[in-house]
């Protein structure tokens, strides 16, 4: 897989519309942050936020849990797991937007 792809399928997770019809589940955006993170920064650098930051905990939590995975296979992951739910919505839109990661 290659960084122009990820790069590509980042754009696109970035671009998607809050209510359009291509809508990732919270399990995979934590999916997609925790590869991201892993990809862009490495393997976690901050201290597991406290008992009240939920949402940072999830998110710390996600991106801990795959410590020490390789940048190419983060990209392989996060790329593989946009192709997967475009092709599950199946209309014009993500079909464009996956001829768009599949030119790449």
């Amino acid at each position: 897989m290659s960084e122009a792809k990820f790069n590509k399928a980042v754009e696109i997770i970035q671009s998607l519309p809050k209510d359009g019809p291509v809508k990732p589940t919270q399990d995979d955006q934590l999916y997609f942050y925790k590869y991201f993170k892993q990809a862009t920064v490495g393997d976690v650098n901050t201290p597991r936020p406290g008992m009240l930051d939920f949402t940072g905990k999830f998110k710390w939590d996600a991106w801990k849990s795959v410590e020490g995975t390789l940048r190419e296979e983060c990209w392989t992951k996060y790329v593989e797991k946009l192709i997967e739910i475009l092709k599950r919505a199946d209309d014009e839109e993500s079909k464009k937007y996956l001829a768009e990661v599949e030119s790449v």
